[in-house]
């Protein structure tokens, strides 16, 4: 097979660099880029872990498509020939691994992080039934791998667009009621460049290994800020 890969570094300019590697049953893009690196250019680039689909630090473009490398198997992509690419909309550092800092920065930004009571009456617990836990169940399993803001396209447009990882921490934040921050980040979730930004296109969802859904986080953030407006 014929893996073309995305080529950068620090002076030099972007180019495509074709390995032939053999491909063997069962084999992975990341078993295909750890052969090229080990068999034709000790040079090349790339950000691994795991290799067990876990971490998410192999997280690139593949066939055009945001893709965690450990897990995609060569075989699923049918083609001869795979295109390997950095993700989008982060920094490049070399070749494949780009500089996930931004996504830190943004969930920064937009406050989502936990903000504790000042004087709890007692030790506050929410049970792995009780309600609350279980409207955020489905978006507490992300894991930072920058892969949905790779593939928004209002992070492409908008620089002060949060994306939808930043997004989907701060709804999980937002609906825990021990939180007490919730009315310092009013003027964040009502700024044009934050909930109403997102076009609801889904790409996040849609590329999610963890089976995320940024966007019903998204969502459900603006019903719950309309009903605060509506008090």
């Amino acid at each position: 097979m014929v893996l073309k890969v995305f080529r950068w570094s620090p002076g030099s300019r972007e180019r495509i660099q074709r390995f032939w590697v053999p491909a063997k049953e069962g084999m992975t893009v990341l078993d295909a880029l750890v052969d090229a690196q080990r068999r034709l250019d000790p040079t090349l680039a790339f950000r691994y872990a795991c290799r067990v689909g876990m971490c998410g630090s192999c997280g690139m473009v593949i066939n055009g498509r945001e893709r965690w490398a450990c897990r995609t198997l060569l075989k699923s992509l049918k083609t001869r020939i795979v295109t390997v690419r950095p993700l989008y909309h982060f920094p490049l550092i070399r070749d494949l691994v780009v500089d996930l800092a931004p996504l830190a920065e943004q969930t920064a930004r937009v406050g989502a992080t936990f903000v504790p009571r000042e004087e709890p009456a007692a030790f506050a617990r929410v049970g792995a039934n009780a309600p609350e836990r279980r409207r955020i169940d489905p978006a507490i399993e992300c894991i930072g791998c920058g892969m949905c803001v790779s593939a928004c396209t209002m992070v492409a447009n908008d620089e002060r667009f949060p994306g939808p990882a930043a997004l989907n921490r701060l709804f999980t934040v937002n609906a825990d009621s021990r939180d007490a921050g919730q009315a310092d980040r009013a003027a964040v979730l009502f700024s044009e460049d934050t909930l109403m930004r997102c076009h609801g296109q889904a790409n996040c969802t849609d590329v999610c290994p963890m089976e995320i859904s940024p966007t019903e986080s998204i969502l459900a953030l603006r019903r719950r800020a309309v009903r605060g407006l509506l008090g």
